[in-house]
């Protein structure tokens, strides 16, 4: 077996085979999307006549979400598999950052309120930005100061409340998971984990346990 003309084949990399991000986002399972740009070319390689353009409009349109998801990174995924990939993973993403959280002063009653803050802040298909929702967080007498901020916004994404927004020129925006991705599949546990390890190994493999792991 040619192990690299494989996986090369099975990521899409040779053989474009899905002519809308969607698509290849839902092939893969989550693509890792830490650099925007270098993320939007891993998918439009991947697609039969992929653009820069259709790209911006897929986060725009919510037809691929942006969010931290799987580890503590961002990650496409599609509105179908957000709900049950969070479910399945997002206890092992907080527990990867319990060190942090506790050294900034952050606990379970903090996120909660902040939470409640960014939910009603997002309410009625408004879209803000960092800035704009740093400034609400502040006015609620919650401290938004360097990492911690981003710990709250991370935490709200990984409770399903928040997610992405569309692009306002250069800057991202989020919004409100529950507008956003209004109906998405759930699965149970054994369900969600087979699902996931079905999806890596059929649009990554020839792959081992240790490199799904």
């Amino acid at each position: 077996m040619n192990i690299i003309a494989n996986r090369l084949y099975n990521q899409l990399i040779s053989r474009p085979a899905f002519e809308s991000p969607a698509e290849v986002v839902s092939w893969l399972g989550a693509v890792q999307a830490q650099d925007y740009a270098a993320a939007k070319w891993a998918l439009g390689l991947r697609m039969k006549d992929g653009s820069d353009a259709a790209l911006d409009r897929a986060l725009a349109d919510g037809t691929i979400i942006r969010t931290h998801v799987i580890r503590p990174t961002w990650h496409f995924v599609t509105p179908a598999d957000i709900r049950w990939m969070l479910a399945l993973t997002a206890p092992r993403v907080k527990a990867a950052l319990s060190y942090n959280s506790h050294r900034l002063g952050l606990d379970a009653s903090v996120y909660k309120r902040s939470g409640s803050v960014l939910a009603k802040a997002l309410q009625g298909g408004k879209q803000l930005t960092r800035l704009e929702l740093a400034a609400i967080l502040r006015q609620r007498g919650i401290k938004t100061d360097n990492l911690g901020f981003i710990h709250i916004l991370l935490h709200a994404e990984l409770d399903a409340i928040i997610c992405s927004g569309g692009r306002r020129g250069r800057q991202f925006t989020y919004a409100l998971l529950e507008e956003r991705v209004p109906h998405a599949q759930k699965l149970d546990r054994d369900e969600a984990l087979a699902e996931l390890t079905s999806r890596y190994f059929t649009s990554h493999g020839p792959a081992t346990v240790q490199d799904y792991a």
